[in-house]
């Protein structure tokens, strides 16, 4: 049972890391996207319409990595060169996401919602480590995707401390006048933050149909997306506290389902609302502490 709980807690701090570690960039350079809920949603939906009707799975990674890039390039289109008000604007992409989703959902597939099924991503079992008593089987033999999220934590820690573009990106976010007055070019480098966020976002949201759910239903990100911006607060923007942050909400998330298997007499909307509670708590009682880029949701315009 622990093996299952390891497992399953592993699986669902993935889609959370992947867009945690997205928007962890995107606040480094001074802006934070509420649209992330809706990016993945478009990932989630545009990913498994693709590989449905196309019958590749990689032409569907394609589609929702693309669909997330095209939602956060129309956040920076708004929020970086018009200057409109971040919040307001992610959360209008939030709903125009899940209305987008609905809609087509419905178009393809009938009134009714009638859910399709694709063929799930293979695991890839790390060999002899996969063997490894209780540890080897839960942390070793899981899809590419999972993998992926978790080496991508030392990359982007090492960008962001190590490199001459790291220190330029951190620099938009802190300072974004002097920054601009030293020659580095804030809304470049806020554009090339969203971008890579939304192939994150929308590969977070792929991973949700295509090697999670192997189907959609509408709204399956659930809140993921938000969860993914708490945890970015509760990582103190460092990426190695977003792995350990999404490896919580990840198991917050797995003993609902553990919990609700057991068959408790405790009613299940408890154990639904659990990850959600755990974002509310974390938030009230980190979230004032951390240390945000100070410049964080401020517009910027080139003077």
């Amino acid at each position: 049972m622990f093996e299952a709980f390891l497992t399953s807690t592993i699986t669902m701090a993935t889609p959370i890391l992947l867009a945690a570690l997205g928007e962890l960039l995107v606040e480094e350079s001074g802006l934070i996207n509420i649209g992330i809920e809706g990016a993945m949603l478009c990932g989630a939906f545009f990913a498994l319409t693709a590989a449905y009707f196309s019958g590749s799975t990689i032409l569907g990674l394609a589609a929702g990595i693309s669909s997330g890039i095209a939602i956060n390039a129309i956040f920076a289109l708004m929020v970086v060169i018009l200057a409109v008000n971040q919040v307001v604007a992610g959360t209008a992409l939030d709903i125009l996401a899940l209305g987008l989703t609905g809609v087509f959902y419905r178009k393809f597939f009938g009134v009714t919602g009638s859910s399709f099924m694709v063929k799930p991503i293979a695991r890839l079992p790390l060999g002899p480590l996969a063997n490894i008593p209780l540890l080897g089987h839960a942390l070793f033999n899981h899809n590419p995707l999972v993998y992926f999220s978790f080496v991508l934590v030392p990359v982007v820690a090492y960008v962001l401390t190590r490199t001459h573009y790291g220190l330029r990106l951190r620099a938009a976010g802190e300072r974004p006048d002097a920054a601009d007055a030293l020659g580095l070019d804030v809304y470049r480098l806020r554009w090339e933050a969203l971008i890579v966020s939304g192939a994150l976002t929308g590969l977070a949201g792929a991973f949700l149909t295509l090697a999670y759910a192997n189907t959609f239903v509408e709204n399956i990100s659930a809140g993921r997306g938000f969860v993914a911006l708490s945890v970015v607060i509760l990582g103190r923007w460092s990426s190695w506290g977003l792995a350990a942050a999404a490896i919580l909400f990840g198991g917050a998330m797995a003993l609902q389902f553990a919990m609700q298997a057991l068959g408790t007499a405790i009613p299940y909307q408890l154990f639904l609302a659990l990850p959600y509670a755990l974002t509310v708590i974390v938030l009230a009682t980190v979230g004032g502490q951390a240390a945000a880029p100070s410049a964080l949701g401020e517009p910027y315009s080139r003077s």
